[in-house]
């Protein structure tokens, strides 16, 4: 071999050498620093890694509950869960993914377990770790999810992820009050708040925390580290009284029915508070179905009719104009300049009769008797009126309450016979809501009170706030005035418009109402059914009155007058609500024990019976510490002496109650039959026979 080819075979080996060598220094290096470099994102802060980003975390927003603690909006959290089955060890995954799949298939049968099992094992070899299981899983379908195969390992070795959460709103009762309660919305900074939610919307939506979210390949999620915690929303207590309102609600709708109306409201008022018992809003919709499409008793403001004339009387005998048992000639006719008015009934009138009884008739002569009053001073009309709280806005916390309308002196569109056609109740123009207020002043002996539909706000249990009633005026007319218009009131239910509607059970205080309404052209003369609107207004019972409450339909189509429209609403609710209040009714054992007289005291256990003594504040005397006493009524006290119950014989169990009985003789291994209620009188083993376990004993009590 010569020299040359040596020395390329020397160059050769060399390279080779210190080429392996080159490459060892550089896999050393890229080792080295990515140790440095995994330490480093060890010990750096967060924004030195992963990009981070801190997001709001949304609060779980307060229920709204019903005056008896009914749920009737509530939030309900929803999961979007997720699963990344590449972290599933192999020997699991290949053991127990067809289970997994067929399980899920039964959970959300939407997909095969064959479907099922193919995106899992698919999302596993194109290495996916983020496969969509099932969008909006509840609590509790969630807590089945964590039972299913593989998913029962939890997130890190079964690849379930459950943590992506959404809170809806969402309402136990279907349509039930559902404008009432209302709702609200954020637009773009643009608030828009309806009903109960949107008024009480600070308290119930809570403080809103801070969490951090970390941006993987497949976006930003949430890493479980909070920085500030949430404040849950408070829990809205109304006034509303569930039982109450589908009351309301059926009867309400029954008559839309009946009547093939356009739309209606009920409202019920607790005549002492002003609080707000039920409100139904119910519209006819296109597939001739009824929905809650807008709130009428609140918003929609039309002419009250007849049941102004409360007003209109109140005003002229507070000014001591009339006298409510003065004479008129109510012949059915009562002609104006320019105008002339007729009674409901053909124009037949009524004679020569009281203004109290041409109240109860619903005679139109009332606008005779108040245009005679007023004609030369309509301003004192008006300002009765306004001190009776009828010309301005109630305040209410609810949104969307117009001001009452009503024309004054030098107004475009007053004229003569304005004041004598409001007496009537038209040419003003009120909602439900302010007409009921009105009369529940009447019924409250003259106290106004505004209206209201939430009695507290709680926050964990404990009352954060606390809602009195709300006095708008503490007297709108005086004592003689008010009882004269009660005693009409009454007559309205036996001598009047209403007298088929009167209860058998109580008494009813009201009136009826029949208005034309307007439309473009202004009123017709052509009495067609669509145009009228029928209502009913009143309280009871009549003497001592508890609810108050209106009922408006609005174009019936089978008949118009308030008291065979409206009337028959009022009277079936108000019978409804009697029959299920208790306070109208008397306890059967309504017989008071005596304070010298000593209850019968049973046999039993020593706590249970001294804690009940001690309550009731009954004088005992304890002649025995065991656990198990028998007792004696003697001198007016109680008695607690011993009662001997053997460990491996059957116990007398005479005179206990069922639950101590049972307790003694399961537990020495008896099966226990029973019969009857009260204490025990008999039983089948003799007390102190020896036990057998298994063995039947029968016990009768009385």
């Amino acid at each position: 071999m010569s020299k040359d080819s040596k020395n390329f075979l020397y160059y050769r080996a060399y390279l080779i050498y210190f080429g392996f060598v080159l490459i060892m220094l550089v896999v050393l290096y890229k080792t080295i620093s990515l140790q440095f470099e995994g330490r480093k994102y060890i010990f750096a802060s967060g924004d030195e890694t992963l990009p981070v980003r801190t997001v709001s975390r949304i609060p779980r927003m307060g229920d709204i509950l019903d005056h008896n603690l009914t749920p009737l909006v509530t939030s309900v959290t929803y999961y979007d869960v997720h699963m990344d089955p590449t972290v599933v060890d192999q020997k699991l995954f290949d053991a127990e993914v067809s289970e997994l799949a067929q399980g899920l298939s039964r959970l959300y049968p939407k997909k095969t377990a064959h479907e099922y099992e193919n995106a899992i094992r698919s999302a596993r070899e194109n290495g996916s770790r983020y496969l969509l299981i099932q969008k909006n899983v509840t609590n509790d379908e969630r807590k089945l999810l964590r039972q299913l195969p593989i998913f029962r390992e939890g997130r890190m070795k079964g690849g379930i992820i459950d943590s992506d959460e959404t809170i809806k709103r969402q309402f136990p009762n279907g349509s039930l009050l559902r404008r009432t309660l209302g709702y609200y919305k954020n637009d773009g900074g643009k608030e828009l708040k309806v009903g109960i939610e949107g008024a009480f919307i600070n308290y119930l939506k809570g403080e809103e925390g801070k969490e951090i979210e970390h941006k993987i390949s497949t976006g930003w999620k949430k890493t479980g580290q909070i920085t500030k915690e949430a404040i849950e929303g408070a829990d809205v207590i109304s006034s509303l009284d569930k039982e109450i309102q589908e009351f309301a609600h059926s009867e309400l709708e029954k008559q839309l029915r009946d009547m093939k109306a356009e739309h209606g409201c009920v409202i019920v008022m607790d005549v002492k508070t002003g609080f707000v018992r039920a409100m139904a809003n119910l519209d006819r919709a296109a597939d001739g179905n009824f929905i809650e499409g807008f709130n009428h008793a609140i918003g929609t403001s039309e002419v009250p009719g007849s049941t102004f004339k409360l007003a209109s009387l109140m005003a002229a005998l507070e000014d001591s104009r009339i006298n409510i048992m003065d004479k008129v000639d109510a012949f059915g006719s009562y002609v104006f300049p320019g105008k002339t008015f007729t009674d409901s009934n053909h124009g037949m009138g009524y004679g020569r009769i009281t203004i109290k009884h041409s109240f109860e008739k619903s005679s139109n002569v009332i606008a005779k008797i108040i245009y005679n009053a007023y004609r030369k001073d309509p301003e004192q009309f008006l300002a009765r009126l306004r001190q009776f709280g009828l010309l301005d806005p109630l305040g209410i916390d609810l949104s969307g309450e117009p001001n009452p309308h009503y024309l004054q002196p030098g107004d475009k569109g007053w004229w003569a016979l304005t004041v004598p056609m409001m007496a009537i109740g038209y040419e003003i123009q009120q909602t439900p809501l302010q007409t009921l207020a009105f009369y529940n002043a009447v019924a409250n002996n003259g106290k106004f009170l505004r209206p209201q539909f939430v009695e507290e706000i709680r926050r964990s249990g404990q009352t954060i706030k606390k809602f009195e009633p709300y006095v708008l005026n503490e007297k709108i007319c005086s004592q003689p005035t008010l009882d004269a218009l009660k005693e009409c009131l009454k007559g309205v239910m036996t001598d009047g418009t209403g007298a088929d509607l009167e209860s058998i059970e109580f008494k009813i205080a009201g009136k009826t109402g029949t208005a034309k309404l307007v439309s473009q052209g202004g009123y017709s003369s052509e009495e067609k059914l669509s145009e009228y609107q029928a209502s009913f207004v009143g309280y009871f019972p009549a003497d001592d009155p508890i609810y108050s409450c209106i009922v408006v339909i609005s174009k019936p189509k089978v008949a118009y007058y308030g008291a065979a429209v409206s009337g028959t609403v009022f009277a079936a609710i108000a019978n409804k609500v009697y029959a299920s209040t208790l306070k109208y009714h008397d306890a059967v054992n309504e017989k008071k024990l005596k304070s010298n007289q000593i209850p019968l005291v049973k046999t039993g256990n020593k706590r249970d019976i001294t804690s009940v003594l001690k309550s009731l504040k009954i004088r005992y005397q304890l002649n025995y510490e065991g656990e198990w006493l028998s007792t004696d009524t003697l001198k007016g006290s109680v008695h607690l002496n011993r009662k001997e119950i053997p460990k491996d014989k059957v116990p007398n169990v005479n005179g206990m109650t069922a639950k101590d009985a049972i307790y003694l003789l399961e537990s020495r291994g008896l099966i226990v039959k029973m019969k009857g209620y009260g204490r025990v009188v008999s039983q089948s083993i003799l007390a102190g026979t020896d036990i057998t376990k298994g063995q039947l004993i029968k016990i009768e009590l009385r």
